[in-house]
C-alpha cells in the first residue's frame, strides 16, 4: 500500500508541478479542470446518481471550459469574480455546518455539487493569475491545518470532534491544525521572499490582529469542506469517493478541504490589493 501511495504522488507531482510552474496559466487551469471534472464524478456517485455521473462531469468540464475562453476574451469582471468568492464562502460558513449539524450532505443534489465545485476550480485558476506563490501559499493552509491535526490528534487526541460522521478526528486535532497554521502564517509573512503570499497580504493590508482570526476562520472553512465530504461517503456506505488514485482514494478525497477555502482564498487576496 505504501509503495502504491508513494507511486501515485510521483504521478501527480509529474503532472501538477509543471503544469503550475513551467507553463502558461492556462495549461493549470486545464489540469486542474480534468481533476475537478473527476471529482465532480465522484460526488454524483456518492448522490447515488449512476446514471447521471457522466453528464454530471461533463457539465463541470464544458463550463470550465467556457469559463475559460470568457476569461480569454476579457469578458470576466473583477467585481463579478469577487461576488461569487464571496457567495460561496457564505454560503460554506452559514449553510456548511447547519448540513453537518442535521446530517444533510445531500441537501441540493447534483445542482449544488456543480457550483461547488465549479467555484473551487474557478478560484484555484484565478489564484494562479494573481501568482503561483498566491496559489500555493492558500492551499498551504489546508495542507498544514490536516497534517498538523492529524499528528497533533495522534498524540494528543482525546475529545472526538464530529464522532458521527468521522470518529478518527478530534477537538485536540483540530486545535493543533489551527495553531501551526497561525504560526507558520505568521511567519512567512515576515519572510520578504515569501512577498505576495496568502499570509503577507493579510498582515501587510490589515494587521496580525486581522490575520490571525481570518487564518482561523479558514481552518475552521477547512474542517467543513472535508467533514461534509465524510458525510457524503458516511450516508453512501463507502469509505472513498473513488479509486482514481490508488492508494489515496477519490480524487474528492483530496479536495474537499480545498472546495470551500479556495473562494475564500480568492475574496481575501482581491479585497487585500492596493
Amino acid at each position: 500500500m505504501l509503495a502504491q501511495r508513494i507511486a501515485t504522488a510521483l504521478v501527480l507531482m509529474a503532472i501538477l508541478l509543471p503544469s503550475l510552474f513551467w507553463f502558461p496559466p492556462l495549461i493549470w487551469g486545464l489540469v486542474s479542470l480534468a481533476f475537478l471534472t473527476i471529482a465532480a464524478y465522484e460526488w454524483a456517485r456518492l448522490l447515488e446518481l449512476k446514471s447521471k455521473s457522466v453528464f454530471i462531469a461533463l457539465a463541470v468540464a464544458a463550463i470550465g471550459m467556457g469559463y475559460l475562453l470568457l476569461r480569454a476574451q476579457g469578458y470576466v469582471t473583477d467585481a463579478a469574480l469577487l461576488a461569487v468568492a464571496i457567495a460561496l464562502t457564505l454560503f460554506w460558513a452559514l449553510d456548511g455546518a447547519r448540513r453537518l449539524r442535521r446530517a444533510s450532505a445531500r441537501d441540493g443534489s447534483w445542482p449544488l455539487a456543480l457550483v461547488l465545485l465549479l467555484g473551487c476550480w474557478l478560484a484555484m485558476y484565478e489564484l494562479r493569475l494573481i501568482s503561483v506563490l498566491a496559489l500555493l501559499s492558500s492551499m498551504a493552509v489546508v495542507w498544514i491545518a490536516d497534517i498538523a491535526a492529524y499528528f497533533v490528534g495522534r498524540a494528543f487526541g482525546r475529545r472526538k470532534l464530529a464522532p458521527q460522521i468521522s470518529p478518527g478526528k478530534s477537538w485536540e486535532g483540530a486545535l493543533g491544525g489551527a495553531f501551526f497554521v497561525v504560526v507558520l502564517s505568521l511567519a512567512a509573512a515576515a519572510w520578504p521572499l515569501l512577498s505576495g503570499s496568502l499570509p503577507e497580504q493579510l498582515v501587510a493590508k490589515y494587521s496580525p490582529l486581522v490575520a490571525i482570526p481570518v487564518l482561523l476562520a479558514l481552518v475552521a472553512l477547512s474542517i467543513v469542506g472535508d467533514l461534509h465530504e465524510s458525510l457524503l461517503k458516511r450516508q453512501a456506505g463507502v469509505k472513498d469517493s473513488g479509486k482514481a488514485l490508488p492508494g489515496h482514494g477519490g480524487v474528492l478525497d483530496r479536495v474537499d478541504a480545498l472546495i470551500p477555502v479556495m473562494p475564500a482564498c480568492l475574496a481575501i487576496l482581491m479585497l487585500a490589493r492596493p
